[in-house]
């Protein structure tokens, strides 16, 4: 017979295993079940030891204060006067209603007796006339008694008060005792019925501990603990890995789970987490997006400086998980297409308008009208030129100025006419031009789409600076925003224009400004021109702390003059 084959250590690795798994199970259902019974078990049987230890002290309380108000009830001063009427004796009314009380109270003796301890009743009628077998002093002080203790009849529950007459002195005692026998008795009858009752807690606690890991298996699919503890780690790794935001919440509206992407899109950190959403991300349209109040699909959000998709899926338990993607980039390219698409239809207009001026030189040239065509020359291009002084001698920002500039060339090609309003001056001393600029593209590009079209197609543009603070007005000739939708079309995604040709979203432009100017402590908002009587829109905006004191600008500008000497000298005629 050939030996046995030696298992190879992986065989004997799995055979530990399965030991290990038939000594102790697994699955999450299995060791929920096991610990649920065995902690059952074990409060069922504390729970019964700790009822019945004080059992038997509760049982001995209870006879010796029944002992004291059967004794209570007998000392009264009607058998105080019939003790101080007549001798002992067993025929005597002493006796008499001892026995009567005795037998319809169920007690095992009550003994009347006198200050000298002698018995006036008694259960054996031998012993009246003779003196109790326990100190009757404490009794007869005047004191109420209470014990468990053994006389002529055996063990029993006592309880001895005063007898008093009616005028209150104390002329005897009454002594009541109950027999300790049927204490104990009481006691052993009720161990079964406890038994009982605590096997019945106990089944029921099976029954539910059963019923419960039965729901907790369905939940769980019947994984093992080591299961579970892999796919929190892999959920974990995932939700922290992905570059997707995700956010999740809970029936009450409070952030469940903020993943990585989720605090660097929304701006918040890791103690957003069990804080309600609407004090995290405070009132917005972000806010009302996440939480299910704005619905739809790839709804558009502006979080600072950031723009967002966000998606949002109802979950089973009254919460919901939102993704987040970030189309910052995406948005600024798009913008980008579109100002290039517009740039190249404008320089389309201006070939063809550089071109028919063109030909009209060549034709004044070739009648030799040189007069003319040097006059024509000269208009032309002062036109252009006169324009750039306008801007630059009321603006004195290089980036606002260029801005307008170019604003002013595509409102020309679009046939609305773009204009600075007298007001307008702005010194060189912005603190953050770029958004500035940002703000000013976006409200004149809204008013020449706006004014385009309309009788008289007017732009007015209106920059002046008011301390520190700057404040911007941009009206236009269109047809105006009605008074119910002013607010709405600060809103994220509220746009009345068709979607562009890249596919982007509308509505950011006006969201951005507000977002701006609330972020710097401004405000922005939009009204019907006054005095104008036929319609249009006013956008203004205001931004405090926008500007640099004078004084600190002069002394910054003073070494720079010196250093870059006549270089600075044609921006300053400019101005």
């Amino acid at each position: 017979m050939s030996p046995a084959p030696t298992p190879t250590p992986a065989a004997a690795v799995r055979a530990s295993a399965r030991r290990r798994r038939f000594g102790w199970p697994q699955r999450v259902f299995s060791q929920v079940l096991l610990m649920q019974l065995a902690i059952a078990t074990g409060v069922t049987v504390l729970a019964t030891g700790l009822f019945l230890a004080p059992l038997s002290d509760q049982l001995d309380d209870q006879a010796m204060r029944r002992a004291l108000a059967i004794a209570g009830t007998t000392a009264s001063p009607e058998v105080a006067a019939e003790l101080l009427a007549f001798p002992p004796a067993a025929a005597g009314p002493v006796q008499a209603e001892a026995e009567r009380i005795r037998t319809a109270t169920g007690a095992e003796y009550v003994v009347i007796m006198d200050r000298r301890g002698v018995r006036w009743s008694h259960t054996d009628p031998a012993q009246i006339g003779k003196v109790v077998s326990t100190d009757p002093s404490e009794v007869l002080a005047g004191q109420d008694v209470m014990e468990i203790d053994s006389g002529t009849l055996g063990r029993s529950a006592r309880g001895k008060v005063p007898l008093r007459e009616a005028d209150g002195d104390i002329v005897g005692a009454v002594s009541v005792g109950i027999e300790y026998d049927s204490v104990r008795a009481r006691l052993l009858a009720a161990i079964p019925g406890l038994l009982a009752y605590a096997g019945g807690a106990l089944a029921a606690g099976a029954l539910a501990a059963y019923l419960i890991s039965r729901r907790l298996q369905r939940r769980t699919h019947d994984l093992a603990f080591s299961d579970i503890s892999a796919l929190l780690a892999e959920r974990e790794a995932m939700l922290h890995g992905i570059r997707e935001g995700v956010v999740a919440l809970d029936g009450a509206g409070r952030i469940r789970l903020l993943n990585d992407e989720a605090q660097r899109l929304l701006g918040v950190g890791p103690e957003a987490t069990g804080r309600p959403l609407d004090e995290v991300l405070g009132e917005g349209r972000t806010a009302d997006v996440l939480a299910g109040r704005v619905t739809g699909e790839d709804l558009v959000t502006v979080r600072g400086h950031r723009v967002l998709i966000a998606n949002r899926m109802p979950t089973d338990d009254g919460g919901a998980v939102a993704t987040l993607r970030d189309r910052t980039e995406l948005e600024r390219l798009g913008r980008e297409l579109d100002s290039t698409r517009g740039l190249i239809d404008a320089l389309r207009a201006q070939d063809h308008e550089h071109a028919n001026r063109m030909h009209t030189l060549l034709g004044l040239l070739e009648l030799e009208m040189h007069e003319e065509a040097v006059e024509f020359v000269t208009d032309v291009v002062g036109v252009h030129r006169a324009t750039a002084e306008q801007v630059t001698e009321k603006v004195h920002d290089p980036l606002l100025a260029a801005l307008l500039v170019g604003k002013a060339t595509v409102a020309a090609e679009r046939g609305v006419s773009l204009r600075l309003a007298p007001g307008t001056l702005l010194p060189d001393r912005l603190v953050e031009p770029r958004e500035l600029v940002t703000i000013v593209g976006n409200l004149v590009d809204n008013a020449v789409d706006a004014a385009a079209g309309s009788d008289e197609p007017l732009v007015e543009v209106e920059l002046r600076a008011e301390g520190r603070t700057a404040v911007l007005r941009v009206t236009d000739s269109g047809p105006g925003v009605p008074p119910e939708r002013r607010e709405l079309v600060f809103t994220e995604g509220w746009s009345t224009k068709d979607l562009p040709a890249h596919g982007g979203k509308r509505g950011l432009g006006l969201a951005m400004v507000r977002r701006l100017a609330e972020r710097q402590g401004g405000s922005a908002r939009v009204r019907e021109p006054a005095g104008s009587g036929t319609g249009g829109a006013e956008f203004t905006v205001v931004l405090p702390e926008a500007l640099t004191d004078a004084a600190v600008t002069r002394a910054e500008a003073a070494p720079d003059a010196a250093a870059t000497g006549p270089e600075r000298a044609p921006v300053t005629e400019a101005r």
